[in-house]
């Protein structure tokens, strides 16, 4: 092809070249960095990523993504799940395909079979696989109309790409086929399945098709797949500690909660979960209080029309629960934003009484598809630890650098030292002007260099009514969990016709801000067990410590001191069973109890306890004075292991 214009290409070390003919990254990079031909395997041409093997048709800056690059995970899972469709495809002809994405943790894909595939299967796809990435095939990209690509895949009798080309509005689409394999994809992709070298199948499960239950169904395959060895048997070892680390197994071992079919999605908390619950929910309602928070309780149910109002209705109403009152349309709150506001119109505000900073702990239901319910990760009840606070636009980034603190010193009580910040700006779809929404996103990310935060990014992806923050806090495995955020909402405020008076004795729209930390408690107290793997820390601990007399006639002085301990708020039990005392040590030991005192004849003589601490082994002897004031130190350093 004769270019028509004159491209300009920048590169990494800053040197400009202009390209004559028809020149491709791969081209340029065996031409200017050679030593990184085996190691690269997309090129991103004006931030956008491209195949090595596709025409540079523009001028701009171009680089080289590395496969050790972070970024490059995308692509190369996303390439991985192309081959397993091939090996499937191969071994089973008759299957259709339906997505095959990668995910934060690798990739799957969704096929439609009417022979099931089962974990015994998945060695031989695994051999498939492997076949054709020693063959080294190279993925070729092509641009097909839309006519012309639902008469391949109509041929190829593959309806849910034919579907999914339907539904897209652009006359041309992508394919990449590599040895008669075809796949709909926007790409980019590794130059050959070589590139593909260490993966693993881990398993199988079952899905809609497009998440909805009233859709075929399919079947999911998930794997994961590194350039490294080494980085694939890391992977795998943090895949075994997450099984053993499984909330619901945990949850079970420890009798924290359970889930029954008289009630799918929704938790039954036990006993010793409802420790666990409260201590976090008393924790948080104590720390809002300390910075200025007033706590709210609104309603379970609320009329329809104020769902209308809030734009749930148009918006989420697939996602409520309904019901009747006095022949009145009501629905049962999916968030609890619209209580919040009409506590706040209930009076007339003045800029002096700003910032109003209202919480809530408030029970919300959410009709989730049973295909996606995930023991505490996904239920259909849960509580938001909700706050709202109402400001002036002046007000917006002191405020946000307020809650940015609030957040840090909530994520290290519990142990989340480590987290990851993004800052989304204004979608495509949205509301409010340009000139509101410069500001609010400049003041969210004033509020973030003023803090000195890392963040990444996100153009185009904050909420149509306003920007927002999200954390994501990283967990004792190293995985990402999105649970705080900071949201600056326009919306809200303009549907409500929310007011105050400012200083010119005239009315004005306030500035709402939405804030949650954990986010769902449920779904942080998932996380927690997952991270603390059960063995939490004192303050958190459903039974802090357990009494065990040796024998029988040390049991009156055993009870002495459990009552002498639970009269300082210390949650303890006594064994007095009739076990050795080993026996008793290693029950307390499984159940993941923090501390021991063993009382036998010394002890009872001296009045005091041998103590032994988890995985921590003997401590020596205490008295109970000492023991009380060990114990009572511990709590309120609220120390994490």
């Amino acid at each position: 092809m004769v270019q028509s214009e004159k491209i300009c290409i920048k590169l990494p070390n800053g040197k400009e070249i202009v390209l004559t003919g028809s020149v491709s990254p791969d081209g340029i990079l065996q031409e200017h960095f050679p030593d990184k031909k085996n190691t690269c395997i997309a090129a991103v041409l004006n931030e956008k990523p491209i195949d090595l093997s596709r025409e540079i048709s523009e001028s701009g800056d171009l680089r080289f993504m590395d496969i050790q690059q972070p970024e490059a995970l995308d692509i190369f899972w996303h390439s991985s799940s192309h081959v397993m469709a091939q090996a499937v495809k191969n071994l089973y002809p008759d299957a259709q395909l339906g997505i095959g994405p990668s995910i934060s943790r690798g990739f799957y894909y969704d096929f439609k079979l009417d022979t099931p595939i089962t974990p015994d299967d998945l060695p031989r796809i695994e051999a498939a696989m492997q076949k054709i990435i020693d063959e080294n095939q190279v993925f070729e990209r092509q641009v097909l109309n839309r006519s012309d690509s639902i008469d391949v895949f109509k041929s190829r009798n593959e309806p849910f790409k034919v579907e999914l080309i339907q539904e897209i509005e652009d006359e041309q689409v992508t394919v990449y086929q590599n040895n008669g394999f075809m796949d709909l994809c926007r790409g980019p992709h590794v130059p050959s399945t070589k590139f593909i070298r260490y993966f693993k199948l881990t398993s199988v499960a079952g899905s809609y098709w497009h998440g909805d239950e009233r859709n075929a169904v399919m079947q999911r395959i998930y794997g994961i797949s590194f350039p490294d060895k080494k980085q694939l048997k890391n992977h795998l070892l943090q895949i075994e500690e997450a099984k053993k680390r499984d909330h619901r197994k945990i949850g079970k071992e420890l009798d924290l909660f359970s889930f029954h079919q008289e009630g799918p999605g929704f938790p039954f908390w036990h006993a010793h979960g409802m420790i666990l619950y409260n201590n976090v929910q008393r924790y948080l309602q104590k720390t809002l209080e300390i910075h200025g928070y007033q706590e709210i309780k609104t309603p379970l149910i609320l009329n329809e029309a104020l769902w209308h109002q809030s734009g749930h209705w148009d918006n989420y109403k697939e996602n409520m629960y309904f019901t009747s009152i006095d022949e009145q349309p009501f629905a049962v709150k999916p968030m609890n934003c619209p209580g919040g506001l009409l506590v706040f119109r209930n009076n007339l505000h003045s800029y002096k009484d700003f910032p109003i900073k209202m919480s809530e702990m408030g029970l919300v239901h959410r009709h989730e598809k049973s295909g996606v319910l995930h023991g505490l990760f996904r239920v259909r009840m849960f509580t938001q630890d909700d706050a709202h606070v109402f400001c002036t636009p002046e007000q917006i980034e002191t405020e946000v650098i307020q809650i940015i603190d609030l957040i840090d010193e909530v994520y290290s009580t519990f142990g989340f030292n480590d987290y990851e910040v993004e800052l989304s700006t204004k979608p495509l779809k949205s509301i409010g002007s340009d000139e509101m929404w410069q500001r609010a996103e400049a003041a969210l990310e004033n509020a973030l260099i003023k803090k000195q935060m890392k963040y990444q990014l996100n153009p185009g992806d904050g909420a149509f009514y306003g920007p927002k923050i999200d954390y994501h806090i990283r967990d004792s495995l190293d995985r990402l969990w999105q649970c705080g955020t900071i949201q600056l909402d326009f919306s809200m405020p303009e549907r409500f016709s929310l007011e105050y008076v400012g200083p010119d004795n005239s009315k004005h729209r306030p500035v709402m801000i939405h804030r949650a930390i954990l986010g769902s408690v449920e779904r942080f107290i998932g996380i927690l067990i997952e991270h603390y793997a059960g063995d939490f820390p004192l303050w958190l601990a459903p039974v802090q410590c357990a009494v065990l007399p040796i024998s029988e006639k040390h049991e009156s002085f055993a009870s002495t001191v459990l009552e002498l301990l639970r009269s300082q708020g210390i949650r303890c039990k006594v064994d007095n069973r009739n076990e050795k005392i080993g026996f008793k040590i290693r029950d307390a030991e499984t159940h993941r109890i923090n501390y021991m005192c063993i009382i036998g004849d010394r002890e009872v003589e001296e009045q005091s306890v041998s103590l032994r601490q988890r995985k921590k082994g003997n401590l020596g002897t205490f008295d109970t004075e000492a023991l009380i004031k060990r114990f009572m130190d511990e709590l309120d350093r609220r120390a994490n292991h």
